[in-house]
């Protein structure tokens, strides 16, 4: 059965002027669906795939999910913002689904950028895309995806190639009320986002982090490219990395971090 848009709707409790939810039981990419459909829109919407083909992921990589197995969806949100003032925000929405999923008492964290592991396994991840709308060129909106794993599917596991974690094996779910404590806590991100920038997030991301005082690599494009012991994120959602040569600041862009064993 698919999700209800009246349900979830009912359930939330942020108001938004205009917010629409829409549902489909299959499509490739719902972050590509709404970025197609920048210029037609006035408000903010979110849109539920039951299952997605071509979802996307960080640096290029594909999003798995199967049909039970995933909870896959995107918000396009309009900012009044220029684009730069936007480098932070996808570490504000891991904050947002971190700070949501540890209100039924899952233990989770944060791994940098924006994935969210629970017991140092992948449950979440984001992928935000930003355009200006053709019409209006001043119109910056961001679609912010997002893909949550239900259920610990064998196959999907397996094309995941890393250890993961699921809601159904952790407690019992009910998915539209999830969708719509997460949409409510995404929506006041957005509007505090929009208000303080990234500032407002710091303290908060990094009480959430999983390496902190940890050695780490970061590697781009399968190479290491610096290691030392990772402190935190700066006011920008910069990772601070105390190295051999001193400390250094990461900016997220295609680059990936590692645990180092000791």
């Amino acid at each position: 059965m698919l999700f209800s848009p009246q349900r979830i709707a009912a359930a939330c409790q942020t108001a938004v002027p205009g917010l629409t939810i829409e549902v489909v039981a299959e499509t490739g990419s719902t972050n590509a669906d709404l970025l197609a459909r920048l210029d037609q829109l006035a408000a903010p919407l979110l849109l539920i795939a039951e299952q997605q083909t071509a979802g996307r992921g960080r640096a290029g990589r594909s999003w798995q999910s199967a049909r039970g197995a995933s909870l896959t969806f995107s918000l396009a949100w309009r900012f009044r913002l220029p684009l730069q003032a936007l480098a932070g925000l996808p570490l504000a929405v891991g904050v947002a689904l971190a700070e949501t999923l540890a209100t039924l008492q899952l233990p989770v964290q944060l791994k940098w950028p924006n994935d969210v592991l629970c017991n140092g396994r992948k449950l979440a991840g984001v992928l935000i895309e930003t355009a200006h709308d053709r019409q209006s060129g001043d119109r910056l909106w961001a679609v912010i995806g997002i893909g949550i794993n239900l259920a610990a599917d064998a196959a999907l596991t397996a094309r995941i190639e890393q250890p993961v974690a699921a809601l159904s094996d952790l407690l019992e779910i009910d998915r539209e009320l999830l969708l719509a404590a997460l949409l409510d806590r995404l929506c006041l991100t957005l509007q505090e986002f929009e208000q303080f920038g990234f500032p407002a997030f710091t303290q908060r991301w990094n009480a959430l982090h999983l390496h902190r005082g940890q050695h780490i690599a970061i590697v781009d494009h399968g190479q290491p490219v610096l290691d030392g012991v990772a402190l935190g994120v700066d006011d920008q959602g910069r990772l601070l990395v105390q190295t051999a040569s001193g400390r250094s600041a990461v900016v997220a862009g295609d680059v990936s971090l590692r645990a180092v064993a000791a």
